[in-house]
Formats: structure tokens, sequence, C-alpha cells
């Protein structure tokens, strides 16, 4: 799963999305409205509002400040990350899979460690930095709808790598730089994409 990342915007490639995300008027919106900047530095959790890549209205890779969480369809708790197995099958994902997709830009994202201990309780342990190998960025895959006119994110999971099953049963789904526009892109197929997902990752304790 993933419910923390990190943005370091001393990376310059990510400095100008993040820059990006926090002009215009739905950045002004938000600010207005919610009374909290876009965040550009430092640990995101979710309900943070977050620059993200999805197409414009003329179908171009933009950069729009989204809000990370979805409301579930119960209204009762708020949802941050879909199963990439089922989101095509789930009411609340489907749409989105389909046709609403993203790209969350960060540094790296956060895994807790969890085991059972002695009585078989699931227990929290070290807190762990992981991202891509040889990669500054990591380009976490994710959904987006609108909510009550503004526009809102979840991050898509998967099944984690031999070495990462170590920490968490799950994973954040990362392409590559060269699959982003192919992801957003509404006509695209997202299952022909995920054969490009990265595993070799590099994992450090925070």
């Amino acid at each position: 799963m993933c419910t923390r990342f990190y943005l370091d915007d001393s990376i310059p490639e990510l400095k100008n999305i993040l820059e990006a995300g926090t002009r215009g008027s739905l950045a002004r919106r938000f600010l207005t409205t919610h009374g909290r900047p876009i965040l550009t530095n430092g640990e995101v959790r979710p309900t943070d509002i977050v620059p993200v890549i999805a197409p414009n209205a003329s179908g171009q890779r933009s950069v729009f400040p989204m809000q990370w969480g979805f409301l579930a369809r119960d209204q009762r708790r708020t949802l941050f990350n879909a199963r990439m197995e089922t989101a095509k099958e789930k009411p609340t994902f489907r749409d989105a899979w389909t046709s609403h997709r993203c790209i969350i830009p960060a540094s790296f994202y956060y895994e807790w460690e969890h085991f059972k201990n002695p009585s078989g309780r699931t227990m929290t342990g070290s807190k762990y930095a992981i991202q891509p190998s040889g990669a500054s960025i990591t380009w976490l895959c994710g959904l987006y709808r609108i909510e009550d006119g503004y526009p809102v994110f979840v991050v898509l999971t998967k099944e984690p790598t031999a070495e990462l099953s170590h920490i968490h049963d799950r994973m954040p789904l990362i392409l590559p730089k060269d699959q982003i526009d192919a992801w957003i892109q509404p006509s695209s197929n997202p299952e022909e994409l995920l054969p490009y997902a990265l595993s070799d990752m590099v994992i450090e304790k925070a």
C-alpha cells in the first residue's frame, strides 16, 4: 500500500513539475476553499493537495493540483489506494480506470514494515524509503475523478516484489518515465501497460 510519499523540490525536473501545479485558477480555488497551499516539498500524507500529471481538455500532458483520497460510496470514509487487480471491477474506481488515469510524481515513497508478533497480532516496525533503482523521480500510477468540483486521486497498488514482500504485502504501481503519456491517455488500454511496471527498487531505512 502507499500512504506516504516524499517530494524533494531540489531535483530540477521535479521542481518544474511541482511549480506548474501551483499556478492557475484551480490552485487558487483550492487555497481559498480548503485553506491549504499546494504541497511541493516534504512528506505527503493522505488528504494533502499535491501536483499531479493528467491530460488537459486537449489531451495534452498537464499538471493539476489534486487532493489525495476518493470519498467512498458509503460517504463515511476516504480511500487512498486502489488495487490494480480489481480497480476495473469496483464501482468506486471503474470509470477512472477506464478513462481518468494520472501520474503522481514523487521522490520516493515510504512503507512501514509489517510483521506478526508471537500472539499473531500484526505489528508495525521500521519505516523505509523506497524508489526505483537509478531513478531520482518515482512515477506513481493513480486514478482521479472530480468531487464537488475539485479533482481527487488515489494511488494504485499491486503485489510486491519478493524483496518488498518482507516489508509489506502491497506496493505502488510505478511506471518508467517513457510510459507516462500512454498511461494518462483516456484512449489507451491500461492493462497493456502493466508489463512495464518497475520492480527493481532501492530500499533504505528512513
